[in-house]
């Protein structure tokens, strides 16, 4: 065997070096290539995991103030999920219809203005909203006439209800308190990662 490298020519044994030094060297990166690999998975999995969830931030404006939940589109989920656990996303949705009616084409304003009434403000809707008799004719009279804000006063009532009543049992349910030990922990380790990639970068001199 050896007998038969010795009569290969020059530049083939060459040639074998220079495959097996290459060979030598990429695998002596995998380990950088590695830990550099890691280091953005984490960075990538925070980002997914802030985008999938509310921030610390978020949760914070939430237990301080009714408004900045329901004007805020992730705040609008995490409280409806509360709603249904209490059977009573009804009034959410019907805020929610309300805002977006608002910004309807006139042309569209008669018929979606029917489609609300009927699903949650005439006696027996499908997802009737708690309203007294005289707020619940008032309705029924603007919507004869439909206008931007012929829901208005109805809204403002589901609107007043949920921040008196729902809200404050949101504030003290398990699920605002689980997310706030959440939010928190995720915060905590986006830091360290942050933390950690400058302390890197310290080391390697910005590099």
């Amino acid at each position: 065997m050896c007998r038969g490298l010795a009569t290969l020519p020059a530049t083939c044994l060459k040639s074998a070096k220079d495959i097996k030094h290459k060979i030598s060297f990429l695998l002596q990166k995998p380990e950088h290539h590695t830990s550099h690999q890691s280091q953005i998975k984490e960075k990538n999995d925070a980002a997914a995991a802030a985008k999938s969830g509310p921030t610390a931030a978020e949760v914070k404006k939430w237990k301080e103030s009714f408004n900045d939940v329901i004007t805020s589109e992730m705040g609008r989920t995490v409280f409806g999920n509360f709603l249904k656990s209490e059977f009573s996303k009804e009034n959410l949705d019907f805020w929610v219809a309300c805002e977006v009616y608002k910004k309807s084409a006139p042309s569209k304003m008669a018929n979606r203005s029917k489609q609300i009434y009927q699903q949650h403000v005439e006696a027996n809707a499908t997802n009737e909203v708690n309203l007294d008799a005289a707020i619940r004719e008032e309705t029924k009279k603007n919507v004869e006439n439909p206008c931007p804000c012929c829901f208005d006063v109805a809204q403002q009532m589901i609107y007043t209800l949920m921040e008196k009543d729902s809200y404050r049992r949101f504030l003290n349910s398990k699920l605002i308190q689980d997310l706030t030990r959440t939010t928190a922990a995720q915060e905590k380790k986006e830091r360290n990662i942050s933390d950690s990639a400058k302390n890197g970068q310290a080391l390697t001199g910005g590099a």
